[in-house]
C-alpha cells in the first residue's frame, strides 16, 4: 500500500505507530496488571479480558515488513525482560523478530544500561528529529509499539507515517489517551477497511498526510 502515501514518504522507510486502545481512547497499560499504574491508573491490564486468536494472527501480520523498534524507555524495559524468554510456542515468530531488529530506546538517561542482545539496543532523543531522519534511511519499517508517552512526542512533532490502533470495545473514563492536547493537527486517511474479530476488538490503520484539517460552515 506505499501508493496511498504522499510522494516524499516513499523515498525512505516508515515509521509505524502501534497502539491497543479502548473505545475512549485510553492507551494506558494495557498489558499487565503492573505495566502502567501511573496517575492512578486503575485499569492496568486491561487488554487481559479479550483473548482472540484473530487478534493474534493480524498483529503477526502487520510486523512481518518490521526490521527495526524505536521503544520508550518503560516499554524497552518490559519487552527486555521479557521477549528474550519468548521464542517459542505461540508467540516464538515475533519474540524471535524483536530478538533480531535493531532496537532504539527513547530516554533522557544518558547513562542507561542497554542489555539486550541480539540487534542491538541504541539510546536516542538528542535530536529526535535527526535520529527518526537517520532511522527512515536505515530501515523500511521502524515500529513504535506501546510507549504512549513517546508517541504523544512523535504525534506533536508529525514524526510518523502510520498509526495502527487495535480499538477495544471498552470505556475505561481516565488514563493516558492516544491523542492529547499536543497532537499536531493533521489528516490521516484509512489505508484499508477495518478489520474486527470476534471479540469486537477493530484494527483501524491510518497514513498520515500534508494535510490540515480545513474548517468552514454547512449551508
Amino acid at each position: 500500500m506505499n501508493d496511498q502515501y504522499p510522494k516524499e514518504q516513499q523515498t525512505s522507510g516508515r515509521i509505524l505507530i502501534d497502539l491497543f486502545t479502548s473505545l475512549d481512547g485510553v492507551a494506558q497499560g494495557p498489558g499487565g496488571t503492573d505495566e502502567d499504574t501511573s496517575g492512578g491508573f486503575r485499569f492496568s491490564g486491561w487488554q487481559a479480558g479479550y483473548p482472540s486468536t484473530g487478534v493474534g494472527a493480524e498483529i503477526e501480520k502487520g510486523m512481518r515488513g518490521l526490521d527495526a523498534l524505536l521503544l520508550g524507555r518503560r516499554t524497552y524495559d518490559i519487552f527486555a525482560s521479557y521477549w528474550p524468554h519468548h521464542t517459542e510456542g505461540e508467540s516464538g515468530d515475533i519474540g524471535t523478530l524483536f530478538n533480531r531488529v535493531p532496537k532504539y530506546v527513547a530516554t533522557r538517561d544518558a547513562d542507561l544500561a542497554l542489555g539486550w542482545e541480539g540487534g542491538g539496543s541504541t539510546r536516542v532523543g538528542g535530536d529526535l528529529a535527526a535520529e527518526v531522519a537517520a532511522m527512515r534511511a536505515a530501515h523500511r519499517e521502524v515500529h513504535v509499539i506501546g510507549s504512549i508517552d513517546f508517541v504523544h512526542t512523535l504525534l506533536a512533532e508529525g514524526l510518523f507515517d502510520e498509526v495502527n490502533l487495535w480499538v477495544y470495545p471498552l470505556l475505561l473514563g481516565a488514563g493516558k489517551k492516544v491523542f492529547d492536547d499536543n497532537a499536531l493537527p493533521s489528516v490521516l486517511h484509512l489505508l484499508e477497511p477495518p478489520f474486527t474479530d470476534e471479540a469486537g476488538v477493530t484494527l483501524l490503520r491510518y497514513g498520515r498526510t500534508d494535510r490540515v484539517p480545513e474548517v468552514g460552515t454547512f449551508e
